[in-house]
């Protein structure tokens, strides 16, 4: 059927149709130059730098400002930062910073954590890897997901490190520094085998503890292994104490007995000395020397003699000779 050309609404509907389809090119042109203005300008912060591609191919690395690109996802600028440490968490995650940060802990987490240690005891490990990008090319293309790689190389060192150890190796002060350095080294040598443009700041463990279901029953242990080093501890010092004090009494004795023994023989020497003198002086003169000795023997005896008797060969009574100690004798003269 033929369209009746004096149709009133055809008539007027044909500016409103032209009228559409230039508003509809015209809100696409202005839609395209603002994406596009969008996407060619890009802003690098001083701890970034961008890594761009075109098609999926390495173009340029840039450093901080403001950067244009060819837009509508010709060009894309991945931002790595290289200037920032960056971290990972095993065993827990931080959820909020500030004075007292807050963790938590989910049974994936707590996966993490638990491992098995050299003499076949679990224990709950918590560390935090820290690194920083120092190749942004080499940390996006050589590895498809480098931040999950790190965390895999990460792990697989740290069961390694802990498996090769006892319980109390790794629950100890110092155990604990030897496995942060160790992880550290290892971690480092493998990312350096892959090429991967990160190196490892540090490694902290943050909680070595046993876990939480025989947490009592160790904790019982460690205060009976703790009460049997303070007692060890005292008798050290019981020891310490004792032992000089015996020694130094010994030594009092040892030296005591010297002193005895050199008196004794100096004056063995000396008797023997004046022996040889006497018996000397005797070849010389026997009758002076043998009176003179007998002199000197009265002499010491007699003053120590209270009374003198004489008693003659079949004699009734002994008559006294010397009265020396003052008293008269019966029958004595007056």
């Amino acid at each position: 059927m033929a369209q009746d050309p004096k149709n009133p609404f055809e008539q007027l509907s044909k500016p409103f149709r032209r009228l559409s389809l230039g508003a509809v090119a015209a809100a696409v042109g202005v839609l395209a130059l603002v994406i596009g203005s969008w996407t060619s300008a890009y802003t690098v912060e001083p701890e970034e730098q961008a890594v761009v591609t075109r098609f999926g191919k390495l173009l340029d690395v840039r450093g901080p400002g403001l950067h244009f690109k060819v837009p509508f996802g010709v060009d894309v600028a991945t931002l790595v930062p290289t200037a920032r440490v960056l971290k990972q968490e095993f065993g827990f995650r931080s959820m909020a910073g500030g004075e007292r940060t807050e963790y938590t802990q989910t049974p994936e987490h707590l996966a993490e954590a638990l491992m098995l240690t050299g003499d076949l005891n679990v224990v709950e490990v918590q560390w935090v890897v820290q690194y920083q990008v120092s190749d942004p090319v080499a940390w996006l293309f050589q590895a498809g997901d480098p931040e999950r790689t790190l965390r895999d190389v990460s792990e697989a060192v740290m069961r390694t490190i802990v498996g090769n150890r006892l319980l109390s190796a790794t629950l100890s002060g110092p155990g604990r520094v030897e496995i942060s350095v160790a992880a550290r080294d290892q971690i480092e040598e493998i990312l350096k085998g892959y090429g991967m443009g990160a190196s490892i700041r540090t490694v902290e463990l943050q909680d070595v503890v046993p876990p939480a279901a025989v947490r009592p029953s160790y904790n019982a242990v460690n205060e009976s292994q703790q009460e049997r080093e303070r007692l060890i501890n005292e008798a050290e010092k019981r020891r310490n104490q004792e032992i000089p004090r015996a020694r130094g009494e010994a030594l009092q004795l040892v030296n005591e007995a010297e002193g005895y023994r050199a008196e004794r023989v100096n004056r063995a020497r000396g008797d023997a000395s004046r022996f040889k003198a006497l018996a000397a002086e005797y070849r010389r003169a026997p009758d002076v020397t043998r009176r003179r000795l007998y002199l000197e023997t009265m002499d010491t005896v007699l003053p120590k003699a209270a009374q003198v008797l004489v008693v003659e060969p079949g004699g009734s009574s002994p008559l006294p000779l010397l009265n020396l100690d003052g008293r008269a004798s019966a029958g004595g003269a007056k």
